[in-house]
């Protein structure tokens, strides 16, 4: 299969490019592994990784150590708008964060977050209720479900100081790669309303998000109640002059400011 005269990862990182310009490996599909393709070309596993290291400088993948390399999506990388969790955003904003963990316990899905987390119907997740503090204040109150896969890397000591994000990355090297979030109000109930010291039915400001990992793969699903008059969000979009009427605008910022 690879010809005389050229490299032999250099063949190789042709091939691979080949196979993903021709769509057999879609964006955020993992490909073979290094013994696989090593196997495959019969060349040693430094050989393959030659090759991988040659597409990564070309961001046509991506590799994260113990999961294996990925097909990127295409998405240029950037720091403007960051994927924070809720103990940068407190330090970021001059507050010392903590937890008081509420509930820490196993429970069958509902059919809504089953669709969400792609189980199976009747599955078993880990729930996790927060109390999310600043400086010793209540800030918001979370509500967490991961599938057990997941959960149990968890435990309940470790979540009134560090977060989820931390723990599974840190620990376990499995990065959270992409959240999507919907932004809507909601009134608080007797529970709520306790937690964050606020009247009942007071405003809170709800976040959903889905965070997700290599793969595409749902990692937990999670509402976060704010308290409407500790935070609000701030958005900042450019617009170039020679930008045409409709076209899109680039979000530079969108991140939570805190209020006293």
């Amino acid at each position: 299969m690879l010809k005389e005269g050229i490299p032999r990862h250099s063949q190789i990182s042709q091939w691979l490019r080949k196979q993903i310009d021709e769509g057999t490996f879609k964006p955020e599909e993992k490909l073979p592994s290094e013994n696989e393709l090593a196997k495959k070309f019969d060349v040693s596993r430094v050989t393959i990784r030659r090759a991988l290291q040659s597409l990564e400088s070309d961001s046509i993948i991506y590799r994260c150590q113990g999961l294996g390399s990925f097909v990127s999506d295409g998405r240029a990388a950037h720091n403007l708008v960051k994927l924070t969790d809720f103990n940068e955003d407190m330090s970021r904003a001059g507050l010392i964060p903590s937890s008081v963990v509420k509930y820490f316990g196993t429970t069958e899905a509902p059919d809504w977050l089953t669709e969400l987390l792609h189980i199976d119907k009747g599955s078993t997740v880990l729930r996790i209720d927060r109390l999310r503090l600043g400086d010793g204040n209540p800030i918001a109150y979370d509500i967490t479900w991961l599938p057990v896969f997941y959960g149990q890397l968890l435990n309940k000591q470790q979540l009134t100081q560090a977060t989820i994000y931390s723990i599974l990355e840190k620990d376990y090297n499995i990065p959270v790669i992409k959240g999507c979030y919907r932004m809507s109000a909601e009134a608080a109930d007797e529970q709520l309303s306790a937690e964050l010291h606020v009247d009942l039915n007071t405003p809170l400001f709800l976040i959903d998000r889905l965070s997700y990992t290599i793969g595409h793969k749902p990692l937990y699903y999670q509402k976060r109640f704010y308290r409407n008059d500790k935070v609000l969000y701030e958005m900042t979009l450019e617009r170039s002059p020679d930008d045409k009427e409709g076209s899109d605008m680039p979000l530079k910022d969108f991140a939570p400011v805190f209020k006293s």
